[in-house]
């Protein structure tokens, strides 16, 4: 039998092992973790006019997935005093996004998290940047219009959404830049009280944002004209008069008084 001293001495190397095999194992799993895209950073031009197109103010609030080194929260809290947070799964740059962070003073403005951009919350964000891949930005796309806010900006450097056309294409330096405005859901039958005259209902076809449709008047079909859907702010024609209202959870809020709710 070992003396107590020798086996209180081994127990403790023991369990110094074992934590160091758990810890080992930890960071082995960490860093076998696969990316979901490879690093490669986006120019510094780029980056800047990916920002103009999102309209990034000192309100805004923006997340950037698959940040790399953080130069576009960076960007964006030095040059607009935004707050910005980017993501990546990837420590070494989480490192230098912070170290660049300190560097142009904005800590008090930027965060970055060592995570999976698939389940980072996103709702918050007044502007979602990314430079990932076609099947991951598709992936992402169901979330961006359930989750953000309409009237949100999406801006990806090289890839689109497929289906989902961009607002606005734009290239900057041979390399192309896409911008989204997230839709509000119009989709279906909607009850319409105008300012004068009888009520009247519309009913909408969506796909993301544009839409179609006809107004029933007095039992009379029409055509909607010139139906147009730019994040929550929505504008159609009907015989000449045209009605621009801001969606809402509680209904249309129509300009001059009209209004609508979901039939």
């Amino acid at each position: 039998m070992l003396p107590p001293v020798f086996a209180r001495s081994r127990r403790l190397l023991a369990h110094t092992l074992g934590a160091c095999a758990l810890l080992g194992s930890g960071v082995a799993l960490a860093a076998d973790k696969p990316l979901d895209v490879p690093y490669v950073p986006t120019p510094q031009q780029v980056v800047d006019r990916m920002l103009e197109l999102g309209e990034v103010s000192q309100e805004t609030y923006v997340i950037d997935l698959g940040s790399g080194d953080g130069r576009i929260p960076v960007t964006a809290a030095r040059q607009y005093q935004a707050r910005a947070m980017g993501v990546d799964l990837n420590p070494q740059r989480i490192s230098e996004a912070n170290e660049n962070a300190k560097k142009a003073g904005v800590t008090d403005k930027v965060e970055f998290k060592q995570q999976d951009l698939f389940e980072t919350p996103i709702g918050e964000a007044q502007v979602l940047t990314m430079y990932l891949l076609p099947r991951v930005n598709l992936q992402l796309r169901p979330r961006i219009l359930e989750e953000m806010t309409p009237g949100s900006r999406v801006v990806s450097h090289a890839f689109d959404m497929a289906e989902w056309e961009p607002d606005a294409r734009e290239s900057v330096d041979g390399r192309t830049v896409y911008l989204w405005i997230v839709p509000a859901q119009v989709q279906g039958t909607w009850n319409v009280q105008p300012a004068k005259g009888e009520p009247f209902t519309v009913t909408f076809e969506q796909e993301f944002q544009q839409v179609s449709g006809k107004a029933n008047v007095g039992g009379k079909e029409v055509e909607l004209v010139d139906a147009t859907l730019r994040g929550d702010r929505l504008s159609f024609g009907i015989d000449g008069e045209t009605y621009e209202a801001r969606v809402t959870d509680e209904g249309l809020q129509g300009a001059g008084g009209w209004r609508a709710t979901k039939a």
